[in-house]
């Protein structure tokens, strides 16, 4: 396998959505969970999307998973990788996102990395640095509660270089619209001013693609999916790989069993998304506060199932108001409060399996990772788009087959949950 481009993903949700960004892009396309066993076999693709659990971990743990990663990749020919992070730069003063970038920029020879969390597509992009939600800078909008990482500045060129070992420069939006040589000569700027990496404006899918023609002729970038989906049309335009039919018939050939959805999210999105599924679907709201308690609140959630299921989907939901979440916190603690649920829900979503539900939606980006670590599950095909950003997928190299949507917090509209239940048989 000589692979086109490797991609480390720093949780499970972003991995599917840069995962779906590539094949929507014509990119074959492969998921796996981890950094692969050498005895998983994998169909020949021209990417692979490494997915870690890394984005809340103590720096120096995600950049030894990074870095194991980054030698499996290019033993397998990756000449460019892409490090990818959530299109809202969830991040600390001490990590992981600097750290990761600087670890594999070292790893590649050095260089200056190129970065940008911009997606035009779903209402990020980047302007003289900072980062914008549709029309407010992230600051200013609902996805700066972050229940683990929160955002409280739109200044990407501070908030980097808060947590990098060199200087963070920014190419800005006029340098990219004069195309791909005025950035190249920016960045070139830049490295002999000694910065390791820099901001990159992005307004428009055309920034996009200037972009990621530079990026595709370097060994690491880091970015969100729209990084991704420059990357991939460069890749493609200079016929370094030829479009791909997809994996539509593969992954969704029925599997039957039951069907659920277990939501952890307490994005707004989310919180939207459950209301309107109360409504056809029979929910349980589970009370966070009793699942730090003791396994009483998992028995009571397998008991709602087992008794609804045989008639259709069901929805076990732990998410809560980010006033209720900041309670919790308060009470238990930020780490143990969110490892505990986590745990608790992953528990959850592993006994339905083996309850026999073969069709699953699970909500939220710690709450997919935790569940997918329980399962056991090594790899993914990626399948059709069900909302920007998140495909159907159809796991590969375990027991179980099944079919499952892992749904970052903030991504779908309304009625996402009956949208993706929709399209599993």
């Amino acid at each position: 396998m000589t692979l086109a481009l490797g991609c480390i993903a720093d949780d499970y949700t972003g991995a599917s959505d840069l995962a779906n960004t590539l094949t929507r892009a014509g990119l074959r396309t492969v998921q796996t969970i981890g950094v692969p066993d050498a005895a998983l076999a994998l169909p020949e693709v021209d990417a692979v999307v490494v997915s870690l659990k890394s984005r809340s971990i103590p720096a120096e743990q995600a950049v030894a998973l990074s870095l194991d990663a980054h030698r499996w990749l290019t033993a397998r020919g990756a000449a460019r990788v892409l490090f990818k992070v959530c299109s809202t730069f969830d991040s600390t003063d001490r990590g992981n996102i600097g750290p990761v970038t600087d670890a594999l920029r070292a790893a590649a020879g050095g260089g200056i990395a190129m970065v940008t969390p911009a997606f035009p597509e779903t209402g990020r992009t980047v302007y003289m640095g900072h980062l914008f939600v549709g029309p407010v800078p992230l600051h200013e909008s609902p996805l700066k509660d972050h229940p683990l990482n929160p955002m409280r500045d739109s200044n990407l060129v501070r908030v980097l270089a808060r947590q990098s070992q060199t200087g963070v420069g920014l190419v800005d939006r006029a340098t990219v619209e004069r195309g791909a040589d005025a950035v190249e000569a920016r960045l070139a700027e830049l490295a002999a001013a000694g910065m390791g990496s820099a901001i990159i404006d992005a307004v428009s899918d055309g920034d996009l693609e200037t972009i990621g023609a530079v990026a595709a002729k370097r060994p690491v970038s880091t970015g969100a999916s729209g990084l991704g989906l420059g990357i991939a049309r460069a890749l493609v335009a200079a016929g370094t790989v030829r479009l791909a039919a997809g994996n539509a018939g593969a992954v969704l050939a029925p599997v039957g069993g039951h069907a659920a959805v277990v939501a952890g999210s307490c994005s707004r999105a989310t919180l939207e998304q459950l209301a309107v599924a109360e409504a056809s679907m029979p929910m349980l709201r589970l009370d966070p506060a009793r699942l730090l308690d003791g396994d009483g609140e998992i028995e009571r959630a397998l008991a709602f199932a087992a008794e609804r299921l045989p008639s259709g989907p069901v929805v076990i939901a732990s998410s809560a108001t980010p006033d209720a979440v900041e309670a919790l916190h308060a009470r238990f603690g930020r780490e143990a409060t969110s490892h505990r649920i986590e745990h608790a829900t992953a528990e959850i979503v592993a006994r339905l399996v083996a309850a026999g539900v073969r069709r699953l939606v699970v909500a939220g980006g710690e709450t997919s990772g935790a569940a997918v670590d329980r399962l056991g599950i090594p790899a993914f095909l990626v399948g059709p788009e069900i909302a920007p950003g998140v495909p159907v997928l159809r796991t590969t190299g375990s027991g179980d087959d099944l079919l499952m949507a892992l749904k970052s917090g903030n991504f779908g509209g309304p009625d996402f949950f009956a949208k993706a239940l929709g399209l599993m048989r």
